[in-house]
């Protein structure tokens, strides 16, 4: 990924350097302060800044590398959901790179989410998928935990839910956030970890 170095007086002025030279705003920046040895009259602030399309290009390349190695051919599509950047796999071997119960692409998001961390240390939102695989079981969650909460808000009874990885428990936890007759917990540890779905008390 391409680095981009500003030094200012202050940290501001530097994020302004940055935007200025790159002609972009501050939500498509990932900006780490860097430290530096000033003199006792002389502070400066110094930043390395990464662009967001770089970040892209990157995770891009890096799964196209690491599918060749499995003798895949593969298309990636790229679409920007909200605050998330989806990574879409198109290929003839689908079920290969989604793994049993979507290990496979639990493995490569989890890489590549460690990567991120260690360059931006800052959580960068992305989804890899596969023709959809994700999006159309993120669907079947909702529908599933909507169902399973009116229920509980009716009987009163708590539900346990199967045990679920980390992205399917995020996804049932947003859908049911804003309810005001159930809440969510996650309960156990991994890979065994589960929802509970329990009636608010009135």
């Amino acid at each position: 990924m391409n680095k981009h170095e500003y030094i200012g007086k202050t940290l501001e002025e530097a994020k302004n350097m940055a935007m200025t030279d790159l002609r972009d705003t501050l939500d498509h920046l990932y900006i780490k302060e860097v430290p530096m040895k000033n003199g006792l009259f002389n502070k400066k602030v110094k930043i390395e800044v990464i662009e967001q399309q770089d970040i892209i290009d990157y995770i891009k390349n890096f799964l196209l590398d690491i599918i060749k190695k499995m003798g895949i051919v593969t298309q990636i599509e790229i679409k920007k959901r909200e605050d998330t950047v989806n990574f879409i796999l198109y290929s003839d071997h689908n079920a290969l790179l989604i793994g049993k119960n979507g290990k496979t692409l639990d493995a490569l998001t989890t890489v590549i989410r460690q990567m991120l961390l260690h360059e931006l240390e800052q959580p960068f939102h992305f989804l890899i998928d596969v023709e959809e695989y994700k999006l159309k079981r993120q669907y079947e969650l909702e529908r599933m935990a909507k169902k399973i909460a009116k229920e509980v808000g009716k009987t009163k009874i708590e539900a346990k839910l199967d045990p679920m990885n980390s992205y399917e428990r995020r996804v049932i936890h947003n859908i049911l956030s804003d309810r005001t007759d159930v809440y969510t917990e996650s309960v156990g540890t991994e890979p065994n970890r589960y929802i509970v779905i329990k009636p608010k008390e009135e």
